[in-house]
């Protein structure tokens, strides 16, 4: 998932299915050349307005009105499923032996509510899908050095059954002139979704942890925490081949 030269990045697993359209934004790619993109490919995009929840939507054709949630499914040739992201991790999800695909948006909040895993789930109740046999990638996400939370954020992790390892004790936030008082801690949102897919019988093998850099200390990628007033995001899609 190396090739800079083009505007997106892509995992190997998934490049080597040929009736497959997939990438990770990799920084300022506007919604106009997207969509160009898109067209290009003869592909009908699928965008949400993203709630940070854990509503997933079967789709078979593109919807008259825009949808509301945080993940995307279809077995249907030429939809393009489009997360957009700025901090929040993107996954995409292929299923080789039904061709069914997914893309999920996991951010604290999703994925707290373990949307990654019910994306699993839904993509077995709509198409058959085999957990063992799901291909899984990553794009960029804010790193686990990056992504400071409050307490609360960790309480409602370990109450909803994640392991205490997803977290890094942080420093004490009055210890870096923040003017906050109490500990931080540092959320690994990557660990957080890998153990989500781990439980859910998705083959480690089968995980892509394709784009290991920050959002928030790479300059090229888009990161919302780094710059709150910049409204661009990143697209990260998936889909099956027109054709």
């Amino acid at each position: 998932m190396t090739d800079m030269m083009r505007p997106y990045l892509i995992g190997p697993r998934l490049a080597a299915l040929p009736w497959l359209v997939h990438g990770f934004g990799n920084g300022g790619w506007s919604e106009v050349e997207f969509l160009a993109f898109a067209d290009s490919r003869d592909m009908r995009p699928v965008i949400m307005r993203q709630a940070h929840s854990d509503t997933i939507h079967r789709v078979a054709d593109v919807p008259k009105a825009k949808l509301e949630g945080d993940a995307l499914m279809t077995n249907v040739p030429g939809l393009l499923l489009v997360i957009r992201t700025a901090d929040c991790l993107p996954v995409l999800l292929a299923d080789p032996r039904n061709r069914a695909v997914a893309a999920v948006h996991c951010g604290w909040r999703g994925t707290e509510k373990r949307i990654l895993e019910r994306a699993v789930r839904a993509m077995g109740d709509g198409y058959g899908t085999k957990p063992g046999d799901l291909l899984a990638a990553f794009g960029p996400c804010i790193g686990a050095t990056c992504y400071e939370v409050g307490p609360e954020v960790r309480d409602v992790f370990l109450r909803a059954g994640f392991p205490a390892s997803v977290f890094q004790e942080g420093m004490r936030a009055h210890e870096r002139g923040t003017g906050l008082a109490g500990i931080r801690h540092l959320l690994d949102l990557r660990a957080a979704n890998a153990y989500l897919l781990d439980i859910s019988g998705v083959k480690k093998s089968n995980i892509h942890n394709a784009e290991a850099a920050c959002t928030h200390c790479e300059p090229s990628l888009l990161s919302y925490r780094r710059d709150p007033r910049d409204p661009r995001r990143m697209y990260n899609f998936i889909g099956l081949a027109a054709g």
